[in-house]
C-alpha cells in the first residue's frame, strides 16, 4: 500500500477573515468552519485547504498532507524517517509525520481506524 497523492493544504494565518475571504475570492467553497478561527475550503478539484488561525507570535507554516488509503496497510521504505507514527486525531482521521532527506516536515493523513499498538512503526 502507498500513498495516493495530495489529500489536502494546511495554511495557518494570523487572519482567519481574510484568509478566508481570500480563498473564498479564487473561488474556494467554505464546507464548514470551526469556533476557534479554522475551517475547511474546497474547489471543484484538487486537494482540500484547511485554515487555521495561530498567534501573531508564531510563524505561520504551510503543509501538505499526503493523503493514505489504510494506515495499517502502509509499509514505507526504511529509508524514511518516522517522526510521528500513526495517530487518531481530534477531527476523525489518523496522522503520521516523516521527514524527508532535506529536512521538511510531511503529514501523511488516514481515515479512522483502530489505532496501532503504542510504539508500533509502519516502516517495513
Amino acid at each position: 500500500m502507498s500513498i495516493e497523492g495530495i489529500e489536502a493544504v494546511f495554511l495557518e494565518t494570523h487572519n482567519w477573515g481574510r484568509a478566508a475571504k481570500f480563498f473564498q475570492a479564487l473561488g474556494y467553497t467554505l464546507e464548514f468552519e470551526t469556533d476557534h478561527a479554522s475551517g475547511q475550503f474546497r474547489s471543484s478539484t484538487g486537494p482540500y485547504v484547511f485554515i487555521a488561525e495561530v498567534p501573531a507570535d508564531k510563524q505561520p507554516r504551510t503543509q501538505l498532507v499526503l493523503k493514505v488509503p489504510d494506515a495499517d496497510a502502509l509499509r514505507l521504505d526504511p529509508a524514511v524517517e518516522v517522526v510521528t507514527p500513526f495517530e487518531n486525531t481530534h477531527f476523525g482521521t489518523r496522522e503520521m509525520t516523516v521527514r524527508d532527506p532535506d529536512g521538511r516536515l510531511w503529514s501523511l493523513q488516514a481515515p479512522p481506524g483502530e489505532a496501532p499498538d503504542e510504539g508500533e512503526h509502519h516502516a517495513g
